[in-house]
């Protein structure tokens, strides 16, 4: 379903463009692939000089190494375009302040802990924080057993996804339907 009409626009005045990438490695471990990019659809003036219409502002890649247990076992990032280079582009190392942690285990507020204001850069943390629920999606299926449309009578554990959004709680109609051995009644409010 498409969002519904905007109201009149004048124009494009900026993009940014996140993607995810997950790949399994041959030594068992897990890179995500995170990379941003900002451009302006005009000429900028910043500090460090004029950007030119379409330019990259942003280029910017983050990898994690992860183990199937979702530990962050490596990290590292590039800045290959930035408004203030020189500057900009001596965070990378910073990054591996990202190694120990766990994608499942308060991963979001170690990063603000680490690489937060100052210590770190604004849009490599910023694009850290989704990085579990990218991870879980590529997990899905292969190193997380998600059984969709499971409803064997076999199964000692619950599926992952169950109970983890709105969608798949245990007392909603689509547990009922797609997962019937893990559905429960919903509760009657008195």
């Amino acid at each position: 379903m498409p969002l519904s009409p905007s109201t009149s626009r004048r124009a494009l005045k900026h993009t940014r463009a996140i993607t995810i990438e997950a790949f399994a490695r041959d030594d068992g471990l897990w890179d995500l692939d995170a990379h941003i990019t900002d451009t302006k659809t005009r000429d900028i003036k910043l500090a460090s000089g004029i950007l030119p219409t379409g330019s990259a502002l942003h280029d910017l890649t983050l990898r994690i190494t992860i183990d199937t247990s979702f530990n962050v076992v490596d990290a590292e990032a590039v800045s290959d375009a930035v408004p203030y280079p020189g500057f900009c582009d001596t965070i990378g190392p910073d990054y591996k302040k990202l190694i120990g942690l766990n994608l499942m285990k308060q991963f979001r507020q170690g990063v603000k802990e680490r690489m937060s204001g100052i210590q770190g850069c604004t849009h490599l943390s910023e694009m850290a924080q989704v990085l579990p629920t990218a991870a879980v999606q590529a997990f899905a299926g292969e190193i997380i057993d998600t059984r969709d449309g499971a409803s064997s009578s076999e199964q000692a554990k619950q599926p992952f996804q169950l109970d983890r959004c709105h969608a798949l709680r245990l007392d909603g109609p689509a547990v009922a339907q797609y997962y019937p051995r893990w559905a429960i009644k919903p509760s009657s409010a008195n």
